[in-house]
């Protein structure tokens, strides 16, 4: 006879089966059709507003971890303050223009952008744009994160782009705005300057050569010393092909140079290096012929190793001696330092050549060596005739950290274009007081994006595209001068409104500005022509913070976080705050929390080459959405974040131990009226208010965790209550009481209300994080009057203190110590086959009559605690059996349990048979079965 069968009591593997990938889309169905996100909102108004404004993803391909990692997070943070007491919308968005998007239309859609007139490239790529926002709109709805997707903010809308302009005309009425000629990144491949953001750094292989320059003029400080020699300044260089660009060589002011015979010929070098270039070169031993400083040697003219061209030494601090000779190459066309010193320091004197245009082709200007080739075989051709020639003193092949263009990784060039800048030096000081003003996390966030903005100076803005929005500048026809005033930007903005930006090449300037009369400042004619760049995309999505939240009804400036990688720091959060403190004079966010990058389960970064990307819809499809929550709640998002198929096996069997602990309590549940049945906690079984009083240590811990953003805290303080406070102890303890005590008996109502409690507040915590397994116990288990039963989220996080003062929180501390102590004794008696399960044996606690006085003072039903089928005491003092190890004074002896087996309750206990209706019961369990 199945005597559980009899009390209608439920089997532990309740109907809420695991089948995520199944129910997971009925679930969000469910949402989308009831109006979930409206109504979350409309539920929590009225109480304060939190808005996390939203980083836009590029909407140029499907989405990758760290996409899934990113707004996952942004997700557990909307969840949870819209349960915690606020009203958080959720206005997700993208960025919609710019190259990364361009450059996908052309590769993916196969377009040639030389033969396609703008007003349809631009269309094209709109299209190819909005296609994706689709695309990754459905992928993160998928990921559980909910917001409003059908009304996300997009950078391509015409009034977003009307407030950009507007926000550009703010910027520029400062005098923030210039055209300048200025080096700057520049992308051979895509054929457009770039930005600081966009640039990372690679390795790359390159030939570092040592070249000769010839003295020609040596100011009376060498030859005297060399009589008879060939006298050169050497140079050391790893970009081969901006030789033609070379008008100077910079030494180190007070660096002592050595001039230095070797064989035939003497050369010039910084002092430190010497013994460097003589091994590098193969020189042999050579003679010291003078030493200079390097501002002795200041305007000592050499010949150009193969053009007509003077190379003049002057002087400059960013010279080190690191490596090279220290006598350095200088191409004020090609790099920062090499202009700055030649413009600034040097007042113009040396003409800024540059060789090279913007499909990276040398010039004409370069001579005729190498004008027309790409500059990667310009290299070759160049090295080889400074080696013919014997100008090449020595070269040696390195591998060093180049900066590459983030959307292709190809090389890019040092290049000195005349592009529009912002000048950020000119708000710097108000800016570093805006970031000091933020909440930092992890607080070195504040330190890193101060040191960026400390050592930035400009910000070239303008970018040689199409798909993008126009700079709003216009020309003089007659004069050339360029007008940007409150008119124009009126004029522009408005067209904008109406027609999108796609109205600057659908009409003419004069079409524009037609009836704003506008005339030009300088020479006073009123025709104009159109500047032909875009702004950096990145002041697209910079200006995101007044377009959606000063435009949008119901969200509010400054947003309250931004939350995106740690490669934002000289991104978004860098645009945002410079487009803001620029306008403003105030930072657009009160907070800013950072996360790593994703890498394979060995630290690599996941990439095609070597096989270990993971898919985030492949992971949803086979294990659900909220395997993929659960990993990034259980990561330290603040370094990198690592994912492998190992992690979420693991993940999964985590998964498995909290959703089975809410299975079981649900199992347990049936029957339970909450209204009818429910106990108080002061009228629980002291184990039960135990379990009361541990759960209002774990919503305390959770809760401050949640505010402090720390989700790992969270993951590890419930899956370690899940584990060991509830299934490792108290379910386990419990269980007797629950299928072997009358149904309606008050032990088991007890239990089943502290059970009840347990859950409902489990449920909540972990709502935020496993958003579907949340909703879906909510439905399944039972309420108390003033819950909202249509879904968890619509109801407040559970408040740590109702549990507090309920148990002797010292005493249950000694009580697990014995308990542990008796567990590891009859974990070794059944090692040695003595008994099998617990219930076979009995335990005698040996001990000291302190230790003994005070186990009995506990008072607690310690058979039940050990689940064995008796105990005993005895204060002859520890000895026999187990020594204890937790509880001093004790030794637990294991002995075969007295009396025969329960059928029901499977205890050994003496009094099996005593009621002659049921032979094989114990006396507990005969009277139970005999009120039914």
């Amino acid at each position: 006879m199945d005597y559980n069968k009899t009390l209608n009591l439920p089997e532990t593997d309740f109907s809420m089966r695991a089948n995520l990938p199944t129910k997971e889309p009925e679930m969000l169905a469910a949402w989308e059709s009831g109006g979930f996100y409206e109504k979350l909102l409309e539920k929590n108004e009225g109480k304060p507003l939190y808005i996390l404004h939203d980083g836009p993803p590029y909407a140029n391909g499907d989405i990758h971890t760290g996409h899934a990692l990113n707004k996952i997070l942004k997700d557990f943070i909307i969840r949870y303050k819209n349960m915690a007491g606020f009203k958080a919308p959720y206005v997700p968005g993208w960025d919609t223009h710019g190259l990364p998007i361009e450059s996908q239309a052309i590769k993916k859609l196969g377009i040639n952008r030389a033969e396609t007139g703008p007003v349809e490239f631009r269309r094209i790529c709109r299209d190819f744009a909005l296609g994706y926002v689709d695309n990754q709109r459905e992928q993160f709805k998928r990921l559980g994160v909910t917001g409003d997707w059908e009304h996300p903010y997009l950078t391509l809308t015409p009034d977003f782009e009307a407030r950009q302009i507007e926000v550009f005309g703010e910027m520029a009425k400062k005098g923030y705005i210039y055209k300048g000629l200025r080096p700057v990144y520049w992308c051979p491949h895509d054929e457009t300057a770039l930005a600081e953001a966009e640039i990372e750094y690679s390795e790359d292989p390159c030939t570092s050569i040592y070249v000769k320059f010839k003295v020609k003029d040596d100011r009376g400080l060498i030859f005297d010393r060399a009589a008879g020699l060939d006298c050169y300044v050497v140079i050391w260089t790893t970009t081969t092909w901006t030789l033609p660009g070379n008008v100077a060589i910079c030494l180190g002011p007070d660096f002592e140079y050595s001039l230095i015979r070797a064989g035939e010929e003497a050369y010039l070098v910084a002092s430190e290096r010497v013994d460097y270039l003589r091994q590098v070169a193969g020189l042999g031993e050579v003679e010291v012929l003078a030493t200079y400083t390097g501002r002795e040697l200041e305007f000592v003219t050499t010949q150009h190793p193969f053009l007509e061209r003077d190379s003049v030494l002057i002087v400059g601090d960013h010279v080190t001696l690191d490596s090279g000779t220290g006598c350095v190459h200088t191409a004020p066309g090609f790099g920062a330092d090499d202009f700055n010193i030649c413009q600034n320091a040097y007042k113009g004197m040396f003409p800024v050549l540059v060789p090279v245009d913007g499909r990276g082709v040398l010039t004409e200007e370069a001579g005729e060596l190498s004008a027309g080739l790409y500059y990667d075989k310009a290299n070759k051709v160049i090295f080889d005739h400074l080696k013919e020639t014997g100008a090449l003193l020595a070269s040696e092949q390195l591998t060093h950290q180049y900066p590459h263009c983030w959307r292709c990784k190809s090389p890019i060039l040092f290049r000195v274009t005349e592009q529009w800048f912002c000048s950020v030096e000119d708000f710097k000081p108000q800016t570093l007081e805006a970031i000091r003003g933020v909440k930092w996390y992890p607080a070195w966030g504040e330190e890193r994006i101060s040191a960026m903005v400390t050592d930035r100076r400009d910000w070239c803005i303008s970018r040689q595209r199409l798909w993008g929005v126009p700079i709003p500048i216009f020309y003089c026809r007659e004069c050339g001068e360029p007008i940007i005033n409150d008119a124009t930007i009126k004029a522009v903005a408005d067209l904008f409104r109406r027609e999108g930006s796609d109205g600057w090449y659908a009409h003419t300037a004069d079409e524009i500005l037609a009836g704003a009369g506008v005339t030009c400042g300088k020479c006073g004619a009123a025709g104009f022509e159109k500047e032909t760049d875009i702004m950096d995309v990145w002041f697209d999505s910079g200006s995101s913070h007044t377009a959606v939240l000063e435009q949008r009804e119901g969200l509010q400036w400054p947003a309250d976080l931004y939350l995106e990688g740690n490669d934002q720091h000289r991104g978004w959060f860098q645009s945002s705050l410079l487009t803001a403190v620029a306008t403003r004079g105030e930072a657009p966010y009160k907070a800013v929390l950072t996360h790593g990058m994703v890498v394979d389960g060995e630290g690599r970064k996941m990439s095609k080459s070597l096989g270990n990307g993971i898919d985030p819809m492949d992971v949803v499809k086979q294990s659900g959405a909220d395997i993929l929550r659960l990993w990034v709640s259980s990561a330290d998002y603040t370094g990198e974040v690592r994912l492998s198929k190992e992690i979420l096996k693991q993940l999964s069997e985590i998964y498995r131990k909290i959703r089975n602990t809410a299975r079981y309590i649900l199992g347990n549940l049936t029957g339970f009226d909450v209204k009818a049945d429910m106990v108080a906690p002061a009228d629980m079984e002291e184990i039960d208010r135990w379990a009361l009083s541990k759960l209002d240590e774990l919503i305390a811990k959770v809760t401050a965790a949640y505010d402090s953003f720390e989700f790992y805290q969270v993951f590890h303080l419930v899956h370690n209550f899940c584990v060991v406070d509830m299934s490792n102890f108290y379910l386990d303890v419990i269980k007797d009481r629950l299928y072997c005590e009358g149904a309606q008996s008050p032990e088991r109502a007890s239990a089943q209300s502290a059970m009840f409690r347990v859950l409902d507040a489990l449920t909540r915590m972990i709502a935020p994080i496993l958003a579907f397994t949340a909703e879906e116990i909510w439905h399944a288990m039972p309420h108390l009057d003033g819950e909202d039963t249509e879904s968890v989220f619509f109801n407040g996080f559970p408040k740590a203190g109702e549990g507090a003062g309920l148990v002797d929180g010292a005493k249950w501390e000694r009580v697990h110590a014995l308990r542990d102590d008796v567990k590891k004794a009859l974990e070794l008696a059944r090692s040695e086959k003595f008994i099998g399960a617990a219930l076979e044996g009995k335990v005698v606690l040996h001990g000291t009559p302190e230790a003994i006085g005070e186990i009995r003072a506990m008072d607690v039903d310690l058979a039940t605690l050990f689940i064995t089928s008796g105990v005993e005491l005895a204060d002859d003092g520890p000895g026999k059996g187990f020594a204890g190890e937790s509880f001093a004074g004790v030794s637990v002896e294991v002995l075969k349990a007295d009396g025969e087996k329960c059928e029901r309750c499977w205890r050994y206990l003496p009094s099996v048979g005593s009621v002659a209706e049921h032979p094989t019961l114990c006396e507990r369990c005969a009277h139970v079965v005999g009120k039914l």
